[in-house]
Protein backbone atom coordinates (compact mmCIF):
# COMPACT_ATOMS: atom_id res chain seq x y z
CA UNK A 1 0.00 0.00 0.00
CA UNK A 2 1.06 3.41 -1.24
CA UNK A 3 1.39 6.30 1.74
CA UNK A 4 1.05 9.58 0.00
CA UNK A 5 0.93 11.75 3.50
CA UNK A 6 3.03 10.58 5.94
CA UNK A 7 1.42 12.94 8.91
CA UNK A 8 -2.34 11.44 7.92
CA UNK A 9 -1.03 7.78 7.73
CA UNK A 10 0.19 8.27 11.35
CA UNK A 11 -3.05 9.92 12.45
CA UNK A 12 -5.55 7.15 10.63
CA UNK A 13 -4.23 4.40 13.22
CA UNK A 14 -4.95 6.99 15.95
CA UNK A 15 -8.30 7.54 15.01
CA UNK A 16 -8.95 3.65 14.10
CA UNK A 17 -6.55 1.80 16.90
CA UNK A 18 -5.63 4.66 18.76
CA UNK A 19 -4.82 2.25 22.07
CA UNK A 20 -1.92 0.38 20.02
CA UNK A 21 1.20 1.56 21.72
CA UNK A 22 2.89 3.67 19.60
CA UNK A 23 6.50 4.12 21.86
CA UNK A 24 7.86 1.78 24.43
CA UNK A 25 11.03 3.07 26.32
CA UNK A 26 12.28 0.25 28.05
CA UNK A 27 8.38 -0.45 29.58
CA UNK A 28 7.24 3.12 29.48
CA UNK A 29 4.43 3.26 26.86
CA UNK A 30 2.54 5.78 24.89
CA UNK A 31 -0.39 4.99 22.64
CA UNK A 32 -1.36 6.39 19.04
CA UNK A 33 -4.28 7.96 19.91
CA UNK A 34 -1.56 10.03 23.13
CA UNK A 35 0.80 10.79 20.26
CA UNK A 36 -2.42 12.02 18.19
CA UNK A 37 -3.04 14.14 21.21
CA UNK A 38 0.34 15.24 22.29
CA UNK A 39 1.18 16.52 18.61
CA UNK A 40 -1.93 18.68 18.14
CA UNK A 41 -1.50 20.25 21.32
CA UNK A 42 1.74 21.39 20.73
CA UNK A 43 0.84 22.11 16.96
CA UNK A 44 -1.87 24.58 18.48
CA UNK A 45 0.51 26.33 20.34
CA UNK A 46 2.82 26.70 17.93
CA UNK A 47 0.36 28.18 15.71
CA UNK A 48 -0.10 31.12 18.64
CA UNK A 49 3.31 31.97 18.29
CA UNK A 50 3.12 34.03 14.91
CA UNK A 51 6.51 32.39 13.43
CA UNK A 52 7.47 32.95 9.89
CA UNK A 53 5.89 30.32 7.83
CA UNK A 54 9.67 28.95 6.77
CA UNK A 55 11.30 29.03 10.11
CA UNK A 56 12.47 25.46 11.31
CA UNK A 57 11.78 24.35 15.07
CA UNK A 58 14.88 23.36 17.12
CA UNK A 59 13.92 20.19 19.08
CA UNK A 60 16.67 19.05 21.65
CA UNK A 61 16.75 15.89 23.79
CA UNK A 62 17.22 12.12 23.68
CA UNK A 63 15.43 8.98 22.96
CA UNK A 64 12.18 10.12 24.50
CA UNK A 65 8.19 9.62 23.34
CA UNK A 66 8.25 13.56 23.72
CA UNK A 67 10.44 13.48 20.97
CA UNK A 68 8.48 12.32 18.13
CA UNK A 69 5.65 13.79 19.36
CA UNK A 70 7.50 17.19 19.07
CA UNK A 71 8.34 16.34 15.56
CA UNK A 72 5.06 15.78 14.67
CA UNK A 73 3.89 18.62 16.44
CA UNK A 74 6.51 20.77 14.44
CA UNK A 75 5.28 19.10 10.96
CA UNK A 76 1.32 19.68 11.79
CA UNK A 77 1.73 23.28 12.27
CA UNK A 78 3.69 23.77 8.80
CA UNK A 79 6.97 23.82 10.66
CA UNK A 80 10.49 21.52 9.43
CA UNK A 81 12.10 20.19 12.60
CA UNK A 82 15.63 19.96 13.32
CA UNK A 83 16.98 17.25 15.63
CA UNK A 84 19.81 17.44 18.53
CA UNK A 85 20.78 15.12 20.38
CA UNK A 86 21.20 15.48 24.28
CA UNK A 87 24.92 14.36 23.78
CA UNK A 88 25.91 16.65 21.45
CA UNK A 89 28.45 19.25 22.06
CA UNK A 90 27.82 23.31 22.85
CA UNK A 91 29.64 24.18 20.42
CA UNK A 92 27.43 22.03 17.59
CA UNK A 93 24.35 23.44 19.38
CA UNK A 94 25.23 27.07 18.68
CA UNK A 95 26.95 26.10 15.67
CA UNK A 96 22.97 24.46 14.49
CA UNK A 97 21.22 27.69 15.78
CA UNK A 98 23.70 30.14 14.16
CA UNK A 99 23.14 28.20 10.78
CA UNK A 100 19.38 27.00 10.92
CA UNK A 101 18.16 30.09 12.40
CA UNK A 102 15.14 28.03 14.20
CA UNK A 103 12.23 30.00 15.14
CA UNK A 104 11.77 27.77 19.11
CA UNK A 105 13.59 25.67 20.51
CA UNK A 106 11.83 22.72 22.30
CA UNK A 107 14.15 21.30 25.03
CA UNK A 108 12.76 18.40 25.97
CA UNK A 109 16.00 17.56 27.79
CA UNK A 110 17.73 20.64 29.30
CA UNK A 111 19.79 22.60 27.58
CA UNK A 112 23.31 23.02 28.30
CA UNK A 113 24.02 26.58 26.98
CA UNK A 114 21.88 29.72 27.22
CA UNK A 115 20.14 30.31 23.62
CA UNK A 116 19.91 34.23 23.77
CA UNK A 117 16.60 36.10 21.34
CA UNK A 118 14.88 32.46 20.63
CA UNK A 119 11.85 31.40 22.46
CA UNK A 120 12.83 28.36 24.20
CA UNK A 121 9.77 26.05 25.17
CA UNK A 122 11.47 23.94 28.14
CA UNK A 123 10.44 20.45 29.38
CA UNK A 124 7.67 21.63 32.22
CA UNK A 125 6.24 24.08 29.86
CA UNK A 126 6.18 21.49 27.10
CA UNK A 127 3.90 19.11 29.41
CA UNK A 128 1.50 21.93 30.01
CA UNK A 129 1.00 22.15 26.36
CA UNK A 130 0.82 18.47 25.84
CA UNK A 131 -2.21 18.03 28.24
CA UNK A 132 -3.77 21.32 27.08
CA UNK A 133 -6.90 20.46 25.32
CA UNK A 134 -7.64 22.56 22.46
CA UNK A 135 -9.77 21.80 18.87
CA UNK A 136 -7.17 21.64 16.53
CA UNK A 137 -7.74 21.65 13.32
CA UNK A 138 -4.57 20.43 10.92
CA UNK A 139 -4.44 23.24 7.83
CA UNK A 140 -1.25 24.19 6.57
CA UNK A 141 0.91 21.16 7.58
CA UNK A 142 4.16 20.17 5.93
CA UNK A 143 3.54 18.95 2.21
CA UNK A 144 4.64 17.62 -0.76
CA UNK A 145 8.55 19.71 -1.23
CA UNK A 146 7.95 21.15 2.08
CA UNK A 147 10.98 20.56 4.35
CA UNK A 148 9.94 18.04 6.65
CA UNK A 149 13.21 17.70 8.45
CA UNK A 150 16.47 19.28 8.21
CA UNK A 151 19.22 17.13 9.67
CA UNK A 152 22.92 18.83 10.27
CA UNK A 153 25.39 16.73 9.35
CA UNK A 154 28.33 15.86 11.95
CA UNK A 155 31.52 17.08 9.66
CA UNK A 156 34.42 17.23 12.32
CA UNK A 157 35.91 19.91 9.98
CA UNK A 158 34.12 23.08 9.45
CA UNK A 159 30.57 23.91 10.57
CA UNK A 160 28.01 21.27 10.33
CA UNK A 161 25.89 21.15 7.19
CA UNK A 162 21.77 21.31 7.56
CA UNK A 163 20.94 18.79 4.93
CA UNK A 164 16.95 20.08 3.75
CA UNK A 165 14.78 16.77 3.46
CA UNK A 166 11.19 17.28 2.21
CA UNK A 167 7.60 15.77 2.28
CA UNK A 168 8.17 14.00 -1.29
CA UNK A 169 11.77 12.63 0.09
CA UNK A 170 10.19 11.28 3.05
CA UNK A 171 7.77 9.95 1.08
CA UNK A 172 10.25 8.05 -1.55
CA UNK A 173 11.99 6.74 1.02
CA UNK A 174 9.49 5.17 3.15
CA UNK A 175 7.49 3.76 0.54
CA UNK A 176 10.61 1.77 -0.62
CA UNK A 177 11.09 0.73 3.15
CA UNK A 178 7.36 -0.71 3.25
CA UNK A 179 7.58 -2.07 -0.24
CA UNK A 180 8.35 -5.68 -1.17
CA UNK A 181 12.25 -5.67 -0.88
CA UNK A 182 12.62 -5.71 2.99
CA UNK A 183 9.73 -8.08 3.61
CA UNK A 184 8.82 -5.16 6.62
CA UNK A 185 5.11 -6.48 8.64
CA UNK A 186 2.91 -3.41 9.71
CA UNK A 187 2.42 -3.63 13.47
CA UNK A 188 6.43 -4.64 13.99
CA UNK A 189 8.27 -4.17 17.10
CA UNK A 190 11.30 -2.11 16.09
CA UNK A 191 14.41 -1.18 17.28
CA UNK A 192 15.14 2.28 17.98
CA UNK A 193 18.52 3.26 19.10
CA UNK A 194 20.08 5.61 16.86
CA UNK A 195 20.01 9.04 18.12
CA UNK A 196 17.55 11.67 16.09
CA UNK A 197 19.83 13.35 14.97
CA UNK A 198 21.19 10.98 13.07
CA UNK A 199 19.43 9.91 9.61
CA UNK A 200 19.71 6.70 10.56
CA UNK A 201 16.77 7.36 13.36
CA UNK A 202 14.65 7.90 10.17
CA UNK A 203 14.52 4.08 9.10
CA UNK A 204 13.45 3.33 12.25
CA UNK A 205 10.90 5.83 13.56
CA UNK A 206 8.93 6.94 10.12
CA UNK A 207 8.26 3.56 8.61
CA UNK A 208 7.09 1.90 12.12
CA UNK A 209 4.64 4.78 12.75
CA UNK A 210 3.19 4.60 9.14
CA UNK A 211 3.08 0.45 9.45
CA UNK A 212 1.18 0.47 12.83
CA UNK A 213 4.35 -0.24 14.63
CA UNK A 214 5.74 -0.03 18.45
CA UNK A 215 9.22 1.77 18.65
CA UNK A 216 11.36 0.41 21.06
CA UNK A 217 13.36 2.80 22.26
CA UNK A 218 16.74 2.14 23.73
CA UNK A 219 18.08 4.92 25.42
CA UNK A 220 22.28 6.06 25.29
CA UNK A 221 22.36 4.94 29.07
CA UNK A 222 21.03 1.51 28.23
CA UNK A 223 22.97 0.91 25.40
CA UNK A 224 26.05 2.13 26.63
CA UNK A 225 26.12 -0.22 29.80
CA UNK A 226 26.67 -3.65 28.28
CA UNK A 227 25.29 -5.39 31.59
CA UNK A 228 22.15 -3.64 30.90
CA UNK A 229 21.65 -3.76 27.50
CA UNK A 230 22.27 -7.28 27.47
CA UNK A 231 19.47 -7.49 29.89
CA UNK A 232 17.10 -5.39 28.18
CA UNK A 233 17.71 -6.63 24.78
CA UNK A 234 15.47 -9.90 25.02
CA UNK A 235 12.52 -8.56 26.75
CA UNK A 236 12.13 -5.80 23.78
CA UNK A 237 10.42 -8.61 21.51
CA UNK A 238 11.87 -7.59 18.49
CA UNK A 239 10.83 -7.99 15.00
CA UNK A 240 13.07 -5.78 13.23
CA UNK A 241 16.41 -4.30 14.10
CA UNK A 242 17.88 -1.04 12.28
CA UNK A 243 21.11 -0.17 13.54
CA UNK A 244 24.69 0.26 12.17
CA UNK A 245 26.84 -2.49 11.98
CA UNK A 246 29.31 -1.32 14.78
CA UNK A 247 26.36 -1.38 17.26
CA UNK A 248 25.47 -4.87 16.36
CA UNK A 249 29.16 -5.76 16.61
CA UNK A 250 29.04 -4.50 20.44
CA UNK A 251 26.19 -6.89 20.95
CA UNK A 252 27.02 -9.78 19.20
CA UNK A 253 29.89 -9.98 22.44
CA UNK A 254 27.06 -11.44 24.07
CA UNK A 255 27.10 -15.03 23.39
CA UNK A 256 23.38 -15.05 24.33
CA UNK A 257 22.10 -12.79 21.17
CA UNK A 258 21.02 -15.58 19.21
CA UNK A 259 17.26 -16.79 17.52
CA UNK A 260 16.54 -18.56 20.67
CA UNK A 261 16.49 -15.62 22.99
CA UNK A 262 15.33 -13.31 20.22
CA UNK A 263 12.13 -16.19 18.54
CA UNK A 264 10.54 -12.85 16.88
CA UNK A 265 13.60 -11.55 15.12
CA UNK A 266 13.03 -11.45 11.27
CA UNK A 267 14.80 -8.85 10.00
CA UNK A 268 18.39 -6.57 10.59
CA UNK A 269 18.73 -3.22 8.52
CA UNK A 270 21.92 -1.77 8.29
CA UNK A 271 23.07 1.42 7.18
CA UNK A 272 25.34 3.97 7.92
CA UNK A 273 28.82 2.00 7.40
CA UNK A 274 30.42 -0.49 5.61
CA UNK A 275 28.75 -3.98 6.84
CA UNK A 276 31.62 -6.50 7.07
CA UNK A 277 31.76 -10.45 6.01
CA UNK A 278 32.70 -11.01 9.57
CA UNK A 279 29.31 -9.06 11.16
CA UNK A 280 27.07 -10.85 8.32
CA UNK A 281 28.45 -14.37 8.96
CA UNK A 282 27.50 -13.98 12.52
CA UNK A 283 24.51 -12.94 12.37
CA UNK A 284 23.55 -15.20 9.67
CA UNK A 285 24.84 -18.10 11.71
CA UNK A 286 23.02 -17.05 15.14
CA UNK A 287 19.57 -15.95 13.40
CA UNK A 288 19.11 -18.50 10.66
CA UNK A 289 15.30 -17.27 10.54
CA UNK A 290 16.04 -13.62 10.36
CA UNK A 291 16.43 -11.83 6.58
CA UNK A 292 19.95 -9.21 7.25
CA UNK A 293 19.63 -6.60 4.67
CA UNK A 294 22.66 -4.07 3.50
CA UNK A 295 21.76 -0.54 2.66
CA UNK A 296 23.42 2.82 1.54
CA UNK A 297 22.97 6.28 1.28
CA UNK A 298 23.85 9.43 2.28
CA UNK A 299 21.82 11.63 4.57
CA UNK A 300 21.49 14.29 1.76
CA UNK A 301 19.51 11.38 -0.60
CA UNK A 302 17.04 10.48 2.49
CA UNK A 303 18.67 7.99 4.59
CA UNK A 304 19.15 4.74 2.04
CA UNK A 305 18.69 4.25 -1.79
CA UNK A 306 20.01 0.83 -2.26
CA UNK A 307 19.50 -2.71 -0.86
CA UNK A 308 20.59 -6.04 -0.80
CA UNK A 309 19.20 -9.33 1.47
CA UNK A 310 22.69 -10.61 2.36
CA UNK A 311 22.81 -14.81 2.17
CA UNK A 312 25.73 -17.15 2.23
CA UNK A 313 26.31 -16.65 -1.34
CA UNK A 314 26.74 -12.83 -0.69
CA UNK A 315 29.39 -13.30 2.09
CA UNK A 316 31.29 -16.42 -0.06
CA UNK A 317 31.56 -14.70 -3.26
CA UNK A 318 32.42 -11.39 -1.73
CA UNK A 319 35.09 -10.02 0.49
CA UNK A 320 32.86 -7.11 1.91
CA UNK A 321 29.32 -6.53 1.29
CA UNK A 322 28.11 -5.76 -1.20
CA UNK A 323 25.57 -2.02 -0.98
CA UNK A 324 22.84 -3.82 -3.28
CA UNK A 325 20.68 -2.41 -6.40
CA UNK A 326 19.31 0.77 -6.19
CA UNK A 327 15.32 1.98 -5.62
CA UNK A 328 13.40 1.41 -8.60
CA UNK A 329 12.57 5.36 -8.56
CA UNK A 330 16.45 6.69 -8.50
CA UNK A 331 19.34 6.61 -11.12
CA UNK A 332 22.82 6.11 -9.83
CA UNK A 333 25.40 7.20 -11.76
CA UNK A 334 28.91 6.16 -11.43
CA UNK A 335 31.65 8.96 -12.92
CA UNK A 336 35.06 9.55 -13.22
CA UNK A 337 36.47 13.09 -11.70
CA UNK A 338 36.01 14.47 -15.08
CA UNK A 339 32.49 13.71 -14.39
CA UNK A 340 31.97 11.76 -17.41
CA UNK A 341 30.35 7.96 -16.62
CA UNK A 342 31.84 4.96 -16.26
CA UNK A 343 31.24 1.71 -18.05
CA UNK A 344 29.97 -1.34 -15.65
CA UNK A 345 33.00 -3.13 -14.05
CA UNK A 346 35.19 1.00 -13.78
CA UNK A 347 34.74 2.31 -10.26
CA UNK A 348 34.25 6.40 -10.06
CA UNK A 349 32.23 8.44 -8.11
CA UNK A 350 28.52 8.19 -6.97
CA UNK A 351 26.40 10.52 -8.15
CA UNK A 352 22.33 9.78 -7.05
CA UNK A 353 19.42 11.04 -9.09
CA UNK A 354 16.42 10.56 -7.79
CA UNK A 355 13.53 12.05 -6.02
CA UNK A 356 14.73 11.26 -2.40
CA UNK A 357 17.57 13.66 -3.34
CA UNK A 358 17.54 17.00 -0.67
CA UNK A 359 17.44 20.42 -2.12
CA UNK A 360 20.51 21.39 -0.85
CA UNK A 361 22.13 22.54 1.70
CA UNK A 362 19.91 25.24 4.26
CA UNK A 363 21.14 28.48 4.23
CA UNK A 364 24.20 27.67 3.19
CA UNK A 365 24.23 28.40 -1.06
CA UNK A 366 28.35 27.75 -1.72
CA UNK A 367 28.38 24.34 -0.40
CA UNK A 368 24.97 23.48 -2.09
CA UNK A 369 26.26 24.33 -5.30
CA UNK A 370 29.36 22.23 -4.75
CA UNK A 371 27.45 19.05 -4.24
CA UNK A 372 23.84 19.24 -5.86
CA UNK A 373 23.09 19.22 -9.49
CA UNK A 374 20.17 18.39 -12.48
CA UNK A 375 20.52 15.73 -14.16
CA UNK A 376 17.64 15.79 -17.00
CA UNK A 377 16.24 18.49 -14.59
CA UNK A 378 15.82 15.90 -11.27
CA UNK A 379 17.64 16.61 -8.10
CA UNK A 380 21.50 15.03 -8.18
CA UNK A 381 23.80 14.78 -5.67
CA UNK A 382 27.61 13.64 -6.05
CA UNK A 383 28.16 11.54 -2.55
CA UNK A 384 32.64 11.95 -2.64
CA UNK A 385 31.39 8.07 -2.28
CA UNK A 386 33.47 5.58 -4.55
CA UNK A 387 31.73 2.36 -6.14
CA UNK A 388 31.83 -0.14 -8.64
CA UNK A 389 28.68 -1.36 -10.86
CA UNK A 390 29.02 -5.30 -11.50
CA UNK A 391 27.63 -6.58 -14.58
CA UNK A 392 24.17 -7.81 -12.57
CA UNK A 393 23.51 -4.10 -11.78
CA UNK A 394 24.82 -5.03 -8.02
CA UNK A 395 27.09 -1.66 -6.25
CA UNK A 396 30.27 -2.62 -4.84
CA UNK A 397 31.32 0.21 -2.33
CA UNK A 398 34.60 1.20 -2.31
CA UNK A 399 35.34 4.12 0.32
CA UNK A 400 35.06 7.50 0.52
CA UNK A 401 37.10 9.84 -2.14
CA UNK A 402 38.42 11.73 0.79
CA UNK A 403 39.88 8.88 2.70
CA UNK A 404 42.37 7.72 -0.43
CA UNK A 405 45.98 8.54 0.35
CA UNK A 406 48.86 8.34 -2.15
CA UNK A 407 52.15 6.23 -0.58
CA UNK A 408 55.20 5.74 -2.35
CA UNK A 409 52.95 6.65 -5.51
CA UNK A 410 50.60 4.18 -4.58
CA UNK A 411 47.09 5.21 -4.50
CA UNK A 412 45.49 3.27 -1.16
CA UNK A 413 41.95 3.17 0.30
CA UNK A 414 41.59 3.45 3.85
CA UNK A 415 38.86 1.44 4.13
CA UNK A 416 39.92 -1.14 1.92
CA UNK A 417 42.91 -1.86 4.19
CA UNK A 418 40.61 -1.82 7.18
CA UNK A 419 38.17 -4.60 5.66
CA UNK A 420 41.43 -6.80 4.63
CA UNK A 421 42.70 -5.93 7.84
CA UNK A 422 39.98 -7.52 9.43
CA UNK A 423 40.22 -11.02 7.63
CA UNK A 424 42.94 -12.21 9.79
CA UNK A 425 41.87 -14.63 12.23
CA UNK A 426 43.75 -12.28 15.06
CA UNK A 427 41.65 -9.12 13.99
CA UNK A 428 38.28 -7.82 15.73
CA UNK A 429 38.11 -4.45 14.53
CA UNK A 430 40.49 -2.55 12.54
CA UNK A 431 41.34 0.76 10.73
CA UNK A 432 44.00 2.39 8.69
CA UNK A 433 45.08 5.85 9.40
CA UNK A 434 48.23 7.87 7.67
CA UNK A 435 50.51 9.89 9.47
CA UNK A 436 51.65 13.35 7.37
CA UNK A 437 54.42 14.67 7.04
CA UNK A 438 55.33 18.79 7.67
CA UNK A 439 54.80 18.76 4.19
CA UNK A 440 51.77 17.39 4.45
CA UNK A 441 52.53 14.13 2.56
CA UNK A 442 51.47 10.72 3.99
CA UNK A 443 55.11 9.33 5.26
CA UNK A 444 53.67 6.00 6.92
CA UNK A 445 50.48 3.89 7.21
CA UNK A 446 49.40 2.72 10.58
CA UNK A 447 46.83 0.05 12.16
CA UNK A 448 45.12 0.94 14.81
CA UNK A 449 43.45 -2.47 15.87
CA UNK A 450 41.35 -4.24 18.55
CA UNK A 451 42.39 -7.96 18.53
CA UNK A 452 40.77 -10.79 19.36
CA UNK A 453 41.79 -12.60 22.51
CA UNK A 454 45.03 -14.61 21.81
CA UNK A 455 47.76 -15.88 24.32
CA UNK A 456 51.13 -13.80 22.55
CA UNK A 457 53.41 -12.69 25.36
CA UNK A 458 54.52 -9.62 23.69
CA UNK A 459 52.42 -7.44 20.62
CA UNK A 460 55.41 -7.35 18.23
CA UNK A 461 54.33 -11.22 18.17
CA UNK A 462 50.60 -10.66 17.48
CA UNK A 463 51.82 -8.13 14.37
CA UNK A 464 54.02 -11.12 13.13
CA UNK A 465 50.62 -13.09 13.18
CA UNK A 466 48.60 -10.97 11.65
CA UNK A 467 51.46 -9.63 9.07
CA UNK A 468 51.60 -14.07 8.09
CA UNK A 469 47.68 -14.18 8.41
CA UNK A 470 47.11 -11.59 5.41
CA UNK A 471 50.17 -12.33 3.45
CA UNK A 472 47.91 -13.81 0.52
CA UNK A 473 45.49 -11.39 0.69
CA UNK A 474 47.02 -8.26 1.23
CA UNK A 475 49.72 -6.18 -1.33
CA UNK A 476 52.92 -5.32 0.20
CA UNK A 477 52.36 -1.45 -0.44
CA UNK A 478 48.89 -1.62 1.36
CA UNK A 479 50.31 -3.54 4.84
CA UNK A 480 50.79 -0.44 7.70
CA UNK A 481 54.48 0.19 8.54
CA UNK A 482 52.92 0.26 12.48
CA UNK A 483 50.47 -1.72 14.23
CA UNK A 484 48.50 -0.07 17.53
CA UNK A 485 46.27 -1.83 20.21
CA UNK A 486 43.29 -0.69 21.42
CA UNK A 487 40.87 -2.53 23.82
CA UNK A 488 37.80 -0.60 21.61
CA UNK A 489 37.53 1.52 18.91
CA UNK A 490 36.43 5.35 19.75
CA UNK A 491 32.86 5.74 18.13
CA UNK A 492 31.26 9.40 16.84
CA UNK A 493 27.69 10.29 18.37
CA UNK A 494 26.51 8.15 15.72
CA UNK A 495 27.83 4.79 16.10
CA UNK A 496 30.12 4.27 13.75
CA UNK A 497 33.99 4.34 14.45
CA UNK A 498 35.68 7.90 14.57
CA UNK A 499 38.07 7.69 11.80
CA UNK A 500 38.26 11.55 11.43
CA UNK A 501 39.21 11.55 14.77
CA UNK A 502 41.75 8.90 15.23
CA UNK A 503 43.52 10.17 11.83
CA UNK A 504 43.43 13.95 14.07
CA UNK A 505 45.05 12.50 17.19
CA UNK A 506 48.15 10.40 15.68
CA UNK A 507 48.52 13.65 13.66
CA UNK A 508 49.31 15.35 16.85
CA UNK A 509 45.76 17.11 16.83
CA UNK A 510 43.68 14.94 19.28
Amino acid sequence: MITENIIEAIDTTAQEQGQTIAYDELGKTQTYAQLKQYSDHLAAFIETLQISDDAPIMIYGGQQFEMIASFLGSVKSGHAYIPVDVNSADERLTDIVEIGKPAVVIAVDDLPVKIPDIPVINKAQLTKIFNTPNNFKMTHPVHDNDNFYIIFTSGTTGKPKGVQISHNNLLSFTNWVLGDEFNWQSESNVLAQPPYSFDLSVMDWVPTLVSKGTLKALPKTAADDFKTLFKVLPTLHLNKWVSTPSFADVVLLDPEFTQENHPDLDGFMFCGEVLTKTTAQKLLARFPKASIYNTYGPTEATVAVTGLKITKDTIENNDKMPIGYVKSDTKIIIQDSDGQAVPDGQPGEIVIVGPSVSQGYLNNPEKTSQAFTTVNGISAYKTGDLALRDKNGLLHYKGRSDFQIKLHGFRIELEEVAQQLQQSQWVDQAVAVPRYDADGKVKQLLAIIVAKNNNFEKPILLTTAIKNNLENIMMPYMVPSRFMYRDKMPLTPNGKIDLKGLIAEVNGHG
